[in-house]
């Protein structure tokens, strides 16, 4: 009886999420009445303004998984290492990102930061898209740092650093070439969801007036009517396949560490 509930909780899940994607995929494949088409898709990759975004939010998402990993990684080795007693407090300053919404932060950006203040970034674009990545570096804080705190938990941390340490080894060629290599799987998972946010952020974008994907697809969505659901098929597509991406790097490194 039990194992009959599961499965029913299972389906009416599954049917909770599929189904409205399956109308919203049937419905961008009518463009072209009475036939399904694929015209929306082709005009949305045709748009110019498309591919501007999607490049500038890749780039801005490369940077910031580049500065979470800089970032989280030394931190959750050092924590775990030498100061176990900081965990808990630690773990909560990495969970106000999901209690403080993305409006307040970047209001507190644009208040500290505008071109009035004692450092105006906002006034260029270089320094508006050096905030964006701090901004997003935030936000993917708790699924950046969760991830690579599993991965530590895995690993014998104290020996591997007591083992290089009697080599002769310092901190950076630690951390570079035994620890990070240990947690990759960890840390290329932290790094999918932190693109993931990054393709799909709206406030902070819209805010700092910069031409990322998100602010894209919500004009896009005010003015056309197929193209904009071609497009949540998109971002959709993208977002599985990172989640999709952690599983296959997860079951290679598996593969890989099984003794032969």
């Amino acid at each position: 009886m039990k194992r009959l509930w599961a499965w029913a909780a299972l389906i009416v899940g599954l049917l909770y999420f599929i189904l409205p994607l399956i109308g919203m995929t049937n419905f961008s494949l009518k463009m072209r009445r009475g036939e399904y088409s694929f015209d929306a898709y082709m005009k949305v990759f045709g748009d110019d303004r498309f591919r501007e975004t999607f490049t500038y939010s890749v780039t801005l998402a490369l940077f910031t998984i580049l500065v979470g990993v800089l970032l989280v990684v030394p931190t959750a080795y050092w924590v775990r290492l030498k100061l176990p007693f900081l965990r808990p407090y630690i773990e909560f300053v990495t969970l106000l990102p999901l209690v403080i919404p993305a409006i307040v932060i970047v209001f507190g950006y644009i208040r500290l930061y505008n071109t009035s203040s004692w450092l105006p970034l906002t006034g260029s674009a270089f320094g508006t898209d050096l905030l964006l990545v701090c901004g997003y570096t935030t936000l993917a804080l708790p699924y950046m740092y969760r991830a690579v705190d599993t991965g530590l938990r895995t690993i014998d941390v104290t020996t591997l650093t007591e083992a290089a340490q009697s080599l002769g080894a310092g901190w950076i060629t630690i951390i570079g070439r035994i620890i990070l290599p240990n947690v990759l799987v960890a840390v290329l998972s932290g790094a999918f969801l932190t693109f993931a946010i990054v393709i799909g952020e709206f406030t902070m974008a819209a805010l700092l007036n910069r031409p990322a994907f998100g602010p894209y697809m919500q004009l896009l969505g005010a003015n056309r009517a197929y193209e904009p659901a071609a497009l949540a098929v998109i971002a959709f597509v993208i977002t599985w396949g990172c989640l999709g991406l952690i599983q296959l790097v997860s079951r290679l490194q598996k593969s890989t560490q099984r003794p032969v």
